[in-house]
């Protein structure tokens, strides 16, 4: 059976406490400002025109996502793929969704609102890094912020050092590329790859 109205969704869960409920803020507070600083990992969360759906990491030193004295928040665009999807999608759709990380810590935050491409030169130097300015930053008007349990970490134990995967357990993703797009080449190793990615970090 599938679940196709709110109020047979709703049947199945009780309601959401005040807690939950009353957590959403408007804005950044101090503790949320606190986490994006000693974050060093961001999933961007951006939507099509159309509506299709992208989910993108995003990493840097801890604090490598300002926020400025508005209380926006400014992502610096790193050297990637060239793909665009996020950017693209933030043109043609500018509502953006945040999940913020910090290694060790079992609750996230997230951040909602709406983001614009800035390449203006206040937003651009204080994203500046002693490796690079970027190219531009996203810049993110917020309209909900709020902290996420720790149960999702705490079920996967992603922080634990014995829950951690050997790498050997997957192919390369060299190979991995190959067999999936059918490209005939010699497959570049997870060693070679790791140290062509280390020269454009």
């Amino acid at each position: 059976m599938n679940i196709d109205s709110l109020e047979a969704l709703r049947s199945l869960y009780p309601a959401a406490g005040e807690r939950a409920v009353r957590k959403q803020l408007a804005a950044l507070d101090a503790h949320c400002r606190s986490f994006i600083a000693l974050a060093p990992f961001v999933v961007v969360a951006t939507a099509a025109k159309s509506g299709a759906l992208d989910a993108s990491p995003r990493g840097g030193a801890p604090g490598f996502v300002k926020v400025d004295a508005g209380g926006a928040v400014l992502i610096p665009d790193a050297p990637g793929n060239n793909r665009l999807d996020s950017l693209e999608n933030i043109i043609a759709n500018p509502r953006i969704g945040l999940l913020f990380m910090i290694p060790g810590v079992d609750e996230t935050l997230r951040v909602n609102g709406a983001a614009r491409l800035s390449t203006a030169g206040d937003d651009v130097a204080w994203c500046r890094t002693e490796r690079r300015a970027p190219k531009l930053v996203i810049r993110v008007s917020v309209e909900e912020a709020f902290l996420h349990c720790a149960k999702a970490f705490m079920r996967s134990r992603l922080w634990h050092a014995e829950a951690c995967i050997e790498r050997s357990r997957l192919p390369g993703m060299g190979q991995m590329i190959n067999d999936q797009t059918g490209i005939v080449a010699p497959a570049e190793t997870q060693q070679a790859m790791i140290e062509r990615y280390a020269r454009d970090l």
